[in-house]
Parts: C-alpha cells; sequence; structure tokens
C-alpha cells in the first residue's frame, strides 16, 4: 500500500496534524470463525461471495467456513480464481460473477492476494462500468467486506484498497475505495496453524518490514508509530517460533504445544497491528522493490522483500536516525547502526535471506526494475528519496 504522503515527518503530536480513521471490528481468538455467521446476520447479510483461492478450497479451508454459514442459512458462492499477486483482470472477472449472482456481501479468506482481490471485487460488483485500474465509471460504494486472513502477514484485512497487477503495463495498481475497509476483521490463529515453513516465514517478513518502513515513513503519525513499533517487537520475538512450528507442521503433522500456539497468534496479532500502521504512514523502498520483482519475476512477495531489506535500510539509516532508532528500540537492539546486521541475521533465521539474483533478476533487467520501483507510489513515502535511477542500480547491485 501505498498510504499518504506528507511534505515533511510528523516527529511528535506538535509536528503536524494527523486524522485517524476508524478501522475494522476486530474479532480475534481461536475459533472466532464460528462467529462469521454472527457478523453476517449484523450486516443483513444472506447472499455471499467468497473470495479464496483453489488451495484452500482443496485443504478444505473453505469448507470449515461455508459450513457454518449454510447452517445459518446463509447462501455462500464461492470464487476461487484468485493467485499470488492478482491481476486486475481476475478482480474485474470476480465483480462480473459478483453482479451476476446478486450477493449482498463478500467475505475474503485466505492470504493478502484473496483479501486485495475480495476488496476490489466488492468495489465493482454494484458499478458495470467501473474499472480495476481506475477507468471508467466511478464506482459507486462498494458491498461490506468481512476479512478472515489465513496468513499472518499482509494485515490487508486493515483497510480498503488492494494491490493489483495490471500484466499489459506491467505496474503495480492500488484499486479500493474507504466504503470496502472490512466491517469486520477474523483473527483466527487456528486458521495458520497447518501453514508450512516457507509461506510461514514469507508472509511474517511481510509483517515485519511493514512495520519497520511504518516508522520510517514520510507518512507516520503518533498512531501508525505506536502500531508499528508493537508490530516489530511481537514480530521480531515471535517469527522465529512460528517458522520452526512450520517445519514440524512439514515433518510430523501440526504439534499444537502451548509455544506453537502463542506464536501463531502473536504473528496473527503482528500482522495485523502492522497493517494498521502502513494503512496510516505508507511505506516505503523496500516495497517499491518488492513490487518491481514480482512485476518482472514473479518472486514471492515476502522474498522479494527479504532481498533487498538489510541493504535498503542500510542506505536509509542517516536520513531518518529517529524512526529507525524507533525500530531498532522495538527490536531491542541498541540503536539503528545495528539494523541491519540483525535484519540478515533474522532473514537467515527464518530461511529468507537471498539475493535478487536468487530470485531470478538478470544484472541487464536491474535498470528496468529501477525504473518501476521509482515510478510506485509506496517509493514517495522513503525517508531517503533516490535521487535517479542509477542509484536504484547502484543499490540493486549490492542486494
Amino acid at each position: 500500500m501505498s498510504g499518504p504522503v506528507t511534505t515533511s515527518p510528523c516527529a511528535g503530536v506538535a509536528a503536524g496534524t494527523f486524522l485517524s480513521g476508524a478501522g475494522p471490528v476486530v474479532d480475534f481468538g481461536p475459533g472466532a470463525v464460528a462467529r462469521i455467521p454472527d457478523h453476517l446476520a449484523g450486516l443483513g447479510a444472506r447472499r455471499i461471495l467468497v473470495v479464496t483461492d483453489a488451495g484452500l478450497r482443496a485443504a478444505g479451508v473453505v469448507d470449515a467456513v461455508t459450513g457454518p454459514l449454510s447452517a445459518s442459512g446463509v447462501g455462500a458462492e464461492v470464487f476461487d480464481a484468485v493467485r499470488g499477486n492478482p491481476t486486475v483482470t481476475v478482480v474485474e472477472q470476480g465483480g462480473e460473477h459478483a453482479r451476476a449472482l446478486g450477493v449482498d456481501a463478500v467475505l475474503a479468506l485466505g492470504g493478502g492476494s484473496s483479501l486485495d482481490a475480495a476488496k476490489g471485487i466488492a468495489l465493482l460488483a454494484p458499478s458495470p462500468g467501473a474499472r480495476a485500474d481506475g477507468s471508467g465509471a466511478t464506482p459507486a460504494a462498494g458491498l461490506p467486506v468481512v476479512a478472515v486472513p489465513t496468513t499472518a502477514g499482509t494485515g490487508a484485512e486493515t483497510n480498503g484498497f488492494g494491490v493489483l497487477e495490471d500484466l499489459d503495463t506491467r505496474q503495480k495498481v492500488y484499486c479500493g475505495d474507504a466504503s470496502v475497509v472490512p466491517r469486520v476483521a477474523v483473527l483466527d490463529p487456528e486458521l495458520t496453524y497447518g501453514l508450512p515453513a516457507g509461506p510461514t516465514a514469507a508472509t511474517g517478513v511481510d509483517a515485519l518490514v511493514h512495520g519497520l518502513e511504518s516508522l520510517a515513513s514520510r507518512g507516520r503519525d503518533p498512531m501508525s508509530e505506536a502500531f508499528a513499533a508493537e508490530a516489530v517487537r511481537r514480530a521480531w520475538a515471535w517469527l522465529p517460533a512460528a517458522v520452526a512450528h512450520g517445519q514440524e507442521t512439514e515433518r510430523s503433522g501440526a504439534r499444537l504445544d502451548g509455544t506453537a500456539r502463542r506464536a501463531r497468534a502473536e504473528m496473527l496479532v503482528a500482522a495485523h497491528l502492522a497493517g494498521q500502521a502502513l494503512t496510516r504512514s505508507g511505506l516505503g523502498l523496500v516495497h517499491g522493490f518488492a513490487h518491481a520483482l514480482s512485476l518482472h519475476t514473479g518472486a514471492v512477495h515476502g522474498l522479494a522483500l527479504a532481498a533487498v531489506l538489510p541493504e535498503v535500510v542500510a542506505w536509509q539509516l542517516d536520513a531518518e536516525p529517529a524512526g529507525w532508532g524507533r525500530a531498532a528500540e522495538a527490536a531491542g537492539l541498541p540503536g539503528a547502526a545495528a539494523l541491519p546486521d540483525a535484519l540478515a541475521a533474522v532473514l537467515e533465521t527464518v530461511g529468507t535471506r537471498v539475493t535478487v539474483a536468487d530470485l531470478g533478476a538478470r544484472p541487464e533487467q536491474h535498470e528496468a526494475l529501477a525504473r518501476t520501483a521509482l515510478a510506485d507510489p509506496v517509493t514517495r513515502n522513503t525517508p531517503r528519496h533516490p535521487g535517479s535511477v542509477a542509484e536504484l542500480v547502484a543499490l540493486l547491485e549490492r542486494c
């Protein structure tokens, strides 16, 4: 998400003004999915579209959610065409499908891709002439959304915008509106218990980076700082344990001891808090590069973040010592200078210490990657703004 752009950092309440809007009602706890029918009843929703991916449907997660809906008399249709890095085409198809079915709410179920796509679908469904890339008719208010994340990563349940890919222009598109901010976010850690180590690490790195970049963003305010600092504190402490539980899941099935349960719950909360932060602050160049890598190489978002994270943070330390110092404090480090090496160590621990070359980015692609990152709206929030494409190419060569 790009978030707001301000002309100067808000280092304290006296440094500027800020406006903090309402977010979703949060229903957190093991077994929270059982309360989804109650939330939909509160919205007056009797016919819904479940937006998800085929993998969750095959794994039985969709049935675990739609079963209680059917028992309560709610009609549920499933749209499972979402893939990683959702496209504007899929969102427009989903909008047409929702419109044809005449649904009165959207249930977003899955990782960030499904949640982002669901918000776009909910926005387009009532407005036949609107397009996911912002062209066409101005959309009317979207359908109500209930969001049920199954990964602890994007925090997409906190806001009304989704990041989509436009494959024709090879650009990221930000699609959404305040009307599709989820009315309810159902945070059930039990839905994350079976996630293997790789996806646990990749999504967890996303949550951690959301917190880190929010603390240094030009758009930060006291509210975003509070959410972001707590997100970093929890993710730093619990991501390695959650990944270790994922490794056990792959070897012998989920071992639901107390530490594993807590790690999954803590990471789900951390991701949500980080989402609350980035919605207010915006992010920065780490995400700008990651979006470019995903577009040009198809890289998994969390791994794309990991490929550039220590180097980009090191490049920006002097531009925002207060923000990075706050991040270091949340991580329990002695100061901002310790962040790059500590981040590299964390990435190594959770198995995501990769390079851009590992993700398939060839040297001759670096200029195109740099141009895409520089053009991404998210980069405008970064504390040290690149002066040229050549400066970003030089930075990429160190990643």
